[in-house]
């Protein structure tokens, strides 16, 4: 996801602080998401940055149970260089979690995207000491304290015509497929109380991406069980684009197959892409609300299905804002506006997860 907007130390405490002593925007219901998904048997949350302004941070004290770091542990925002780890938002936001008894979960510890420049210009043999020592640094500074960790993100891309639609990079090149046990095998070693959780993209679109994506994904989550290797959970996003197609029976049946497994299913970074929409708010707001309920109304039949989770809250964070389709229109994503006024998306979530039978 595109990356939040620069913010300063001062700001961060400033906003949490403050955050306390302001009154909460109005909700669009008495019932928050956090206590709908409760009562659904799901834990609901969205992605979190740190330097969030007051009223901002009392909608998450409000409405979420779990958040994920947006990009504060990503590994081009950690690792400016390949002697620094800047821990410092990422400290900020567990912080303001564990004062609100938010859970957190990190996101994400191996991609083989956004990566900086000085490790791309390493050898190979060097690659994979970066790739040990930003794991056990990483993941023992947060030990004990995170919910979770994505600890490989999205590892397929059929663009890029490697064997198993793997997606390339320089773990990848490295290390080859077996960069993805290895991840695994070395933060479970690190903190076993830890939950681990492969998450990946396009699993509901029912273009080629998607298509292809499905089974690999299965046999990844199979050859991973069958070597012993510790997996809690897979994340699967669930950024909604309606012009890529959404089968209902196709995801379904997916994620029935995918819940033979012994692990739970996490629906991560879940938004709605509205550029193909009518300009008109209210008419497109209706249509982003539409999709989100009939996304949720499919995925929440299965049981195995334990988490939901927002790409944040707000319009005015979404990481949409950074996108071409950003300079044609503004972008309505989420579940609150720019102004955090609650928006018929909400109202959906809410109405789906109480229809939820647990």
């Amino acid at each position: 996801m595109s990356k939040a907007p620069p913010i300063t130390r001062r700001d961060t405490l400033t906003g949490l602080a403050a955050s306390l002593l302001r009154p909460a925007p109005a909700s669009a219901s008495p019932l928050s998401l956090r206590a709908a998904a409760a009562r659904a048997g799901i834990t609901f949350g969205a992605s979190i940055s740190a330097g969030m302004k007051a009223d901002y941070a009392r909608l998450y004290i409000e409405e979420v149970a779990i958040a994920t770091t947006d990009t504060a542990l990503k590994f081009s925002a950690l690792r400016p260089d390949s002697k620094s780890f800047r821990f410092a938002q990422a400290d900020e936001i567990l912080a303001f979690c564990q004062s609100h008894n938010i859970a957190l979960r990190g996101h994400t510890l191996i991609w083989n995207e956004d990566l900086p420049p000085w490790l791309h210009a390493q050898t190979p043999a060097q690659i994979a000491r970066s790739f040990d020592e930003h794991i056990e640094k990483t993941v023992s500074h947060f030990a004990g304290r995170l919910h979770s960790w994505d600890v490989v993100n999205e590892p397929f891309w059929p663009g890029h015509g490697l064997p198993g639609d793997y997606r390339n990079g320089p773990w990848y090149a490295a290390l080859g497929p077996g960069y993805i046990a290895r991840a695994f095998k070395r933060v479970h070693e690190i903190d076993k109380g830890v939950r681990l959780v492969l998450n990946e993209a396009h699993c509901q679109t029912q273009n080629g991406w998607g298509q292809a994506i499905r089974p690999a994904l299965i046999r990844l989550v199979d050859e991973l069980l069958d070597a012993g290797i510790p997996l809690h959970a897979v994340g699967l996003e669930s950024h909604l684009v309606p012009q890529w197609g959404f089968d209902v029976a196709v995801y379904q049946r997916f994620m029935e197959d995918l819940a033979k497994r012994p692990i739970e299913i996490y629906l991560t970074e879940m938004d709605v892409n509205d550029a193909s929409f009518p300009n008109d708010i209210a008419t497109g707001d209706q249509k982003v609300a539409q999709l989100y309920r009939t996304y949720l109304d499919a995925a929440l039949k299965i049981p195995k299905v334990t988490l939901l989770e927002t790409w944040q809250l707000s319009d005015a964070y979404s990481w949409y804002r950074g996108t071409d389709a950003a300079k044609a229109r503004a972008m309505r994503p989420l579940p609150y506006d720019a102004q955090l006024r609650a928006k018929p998306a909400r109202d959906a979530i809410l109405a789906a997860l109480k229809s939820r039978r647990h």
